[in-house]
């Protein structure tokens, strides 16, 4: 079935993309002067109550960076009388959890995800461990961009202060433990685990061995400059060797703030957040725990995965790219699983947002309960041929007034029929078009993909 050919929702804002705040280090708006004032203006709107204190959580991965900015963004909270807690490096999900179970007005995530070690970004989490609504980025933003915050300075006591949470990495330890069946284990299975020189570096390969496995772990020696260099969810090629090298009966792959997780079977093969989907679905879905019988995907879900999940009696929700408008839907639906291709997983029935750590083991608990090698379990899915490509931009215009790039859109998909789909739009955190074309056959799909790319290039590249 065709798909939409130009996605709108996530058309970047002046400082919120899709996925909070990002871009280059010590480049605007990641700046330690801007992030200080970021800070400020998410202090005055958390502040719901003058008659007690407010306390926001604030974690971060393994950059560089995130020295500077963890210390501009409490310097900014605290200067509005707010409290700061302070969890040091900690998966972006791990600061949700803690920003549920320490009972703060809010939590904050300094990572850019994926991205390389000069890159940077803010997240903000509400009290109920889920991202920010956009109305409220909107609010911090004006908030950002007046002058209310200017004339706010609590003086004495009304200074806010900042503490370390020394116990954070074990408390989130035994949270995503409790995802895996209390009456399996581990013992036995050889797992290859990639933390990506992340913030999952200490936590993932402990939370492992202590439920049985033997692990090989590679991407554990941060120096704040190699997250993400060669390894990771988006580098699966270092992964992939050593799950042969071990003799490993499954890879684990986290990016850099250990929000997603991409898989690797027994033979060496990627398992993306689509297989997943599939895998985790059919099993819920057979044992009568998925909810609505519907799974929340995006626009970029695999056409395989809509096919597959049919022909088990399960619908498939599409969604602008972004976990945050999976997890909206869910919410509004009343459904517990959604996610996508890229390996951000959302478990509602485990937790608020992407884990990638908790993924692993709901599809390691699926591999155990079931016998089956994952290798096997993924060939529930019939990935249709896609083509994924990504083209730097110098500038954002609305794609929908270019001439030539909707012209190469028509052409496809009038190509494509009822049997392909066409996605173009532009990343919410980089400076990039992506171009997603997927159908039936393999040599229509690169060409068209080609031209669309060719066209943005004359005119965008």
């Amino acid at each position: 079935m065709a798909g939409k050919n130009l996605e709108t929702k996530d058309i970047p804002r002046s400082l919120f993309g899709t996925d909070g705040v990002r871009g280059v280090a010590n480049v605007e708006p990641m700046t330690p002067e801007t992030v200080l004032r970021l800070g400020r203006a998410a202090g005055r709107h958390f502040q719901t109550s003058g008659d007690r204190r407010h306390r926001i959580v604030i974690g971060k991965d393994t950059r560089l960076s995130g020295y500077m900015f963890e210390t501009a963004l409490a310097s900014g909270l605290c200067s509005m009388g707010v409290d700061v807690s302070l969890v040091g490096p900690m998966p972006t999900p791990g600061v949700a959890f803690l920003t549920r179970t320490l009972r703060a007005d809010a939590g904050v995530a300094i990572s850019a995800s994926h991205n390389p070690f000069q890159d940077n970004g803010i997240k903000f989490f509400g009290p109920d461990g889920f991202k920010l609504p956009d109305a409220a980025e909107a609010n911090i933003e004006a908030l950002v961009a007046g002058d209310e915050i200017d004339r706010l300075h609590p003086q004495g006591t009304g200074i806010g202060k900042a503490f370390r949470v020394d116990d954070a990495d074990g408390r989130y330890n035994v949270f995503v433990k409790s995802a895996f069946p209390r009456a399996l284990t581990l013992d036995g299975m050889r797992v290859a685990v990639d933390c990506a020189h992340g913030a999952a570096h200490r936590v993932a390969p402990t939370v492992l061995e202590e439920l049985g496995a033997e692990v090989d772990a590679i991407g554990v020696d941060p120096d704040g400059t190699n997250i993400n260099d060669g390894v990771g969810a988006v580098h699966t090629e270092a992964l992939r060797a050593r799950v042969g090298e071990a003799e490993a009966e499954v890879g684990i792959a986290l990016d850099g703030d250990a929000d997603r997780a991409i898989l690797v079977d027994e033979t060496g093969l990627e398992v993306n957040g689509d297989h997943m989907l599939a895998i985790l679905a059919t099993t819920m879905h057979e044992q009568g725990r998925l909810a609505g019988a519907t799974v929340v995907g995006t626009v970029m879900s695999n056409f395989g995965l809509e096919v597959a999940l049919r022909e088990r009696g399960i619908t498939l929700e599409r969604t602008p790219v972004g976990d945050r408008y999976v997890v909206e839907r869910m919410r509004e639906g009343g459904f517990n699983l959604g996610g996508e291709q890229s390996g951000h997983i959302v478990s509602l029935d485990h937790a608020t947002t992407g884990d990638g750590l908790i993924t692993a083991l709901l599809v390691l608990g699926v591999m155990k309960t079931s016998g089956r090698p994952l290798s096997e379990l993924r060939s529930i899915i019939k990935d249709c041929p896609q083509v994924l490509l990504s083209l730097k931009v110098r500038e954002k215009r609305d794609l929908g007034q270019i001439a030539s790039v909707n012209g190469a859109i028509s052409a496809a998909e009038g190509a494509l029929g009822e049997r392909g789909r066409v996605v173009v739009r532009y990343s919410g955190t980089e400076m990039l078009a992506r171009v997603m074309v997927e159908g039936e056959d393999d040599a229509v799909v690169d060409e068209h993909a080609r031209i669309i790319a060719e066209a943005i290039k004359a005119e965008l590249g």
